[in-house]
């Protein structure tokens, strides 16, 4: 039988965690956790992965913990407020990741063309192209499964069935499985 202490509320917790209660910050990061994967699997980090997102989320539960006010004026609750901070960051490190100063970074290989050439197009088109692709991977991982995203986006960058399998820690079916069903969701979308 559970005892009230061990059943507190969020708020709760955001108190002792401020007050310097270390269980009490561990205690909430374990309970966003599932929050922030969910929330960082609906976008795509160019340059990066979604393990990338999570941690960018991550430090936005840090960040609510540190800034939440129970009796503040607009009455969050801390699970508003945290998902909130934990959108708010991860949308900002998709921002940084496809903004124009990583260009050299942020350059891909489609899975449509075999050739790797820079674009031959003028700056403004190559941001419509940026952004389309960014819209195209934001709606890919929302139809794709967290494994077949992982898989189509290696596959995309161009990555041998080995490599993959290797990043994966998958069997060479398991991988070509997904992409297979990769493909065919993606024609859907096109």
């Amino acid at each position: 039988m559970e005892t009230t202490e061990n059943v507190r509320t969020d708020e709760t917790l955001c108190a002792l965690a401020k007050a310097g209660d270390e269980q009490a910050t561990e205690e909430l990061m374990l309970r966003y956790a599932s929050v922030v994967r969910r929330l960082a699997r609906r976008f795509f980090l160019v340059g990066g992965e979604t393990e990338d997102l999570i941690q960018e989320g991550m430090m936005g539960v840090y960040r609510a913990i540190g800034s939440f006010q129970a009796n503040g004026a607009e009455k969050w609750t801390f699970k508003g407020f945290a998902t909130m901070c934990v959108h708010r960051r991860i949308i900002d490190a998709v921002k940084r990741s496809s903004s124009r100063k990583n260009v050299p970074l942020n350059h891909y290989v489609s899975i449509f063309d075999g050739d790797w050439v820079l674009p031959d197009v003028s700056p403004e088109e190559w941001v419509i192209q940026m952004e389309d692709r960014t819209e195209f991977l934001q709606k890919m991982s929302r139809t794709l499964s967290d494994f077949e995203f992982r898989v189509m986006v290696m596959y995309m960058d161009g990555l041998s069935m080995a490599e993959i399998c290797a990043s994966t820690g998958k069997n060479e079916k398991s991988v070509d499985n997904a992409i297979q069903r990769g493909k065919r969701k993606l024609q859907k979308l096109t």
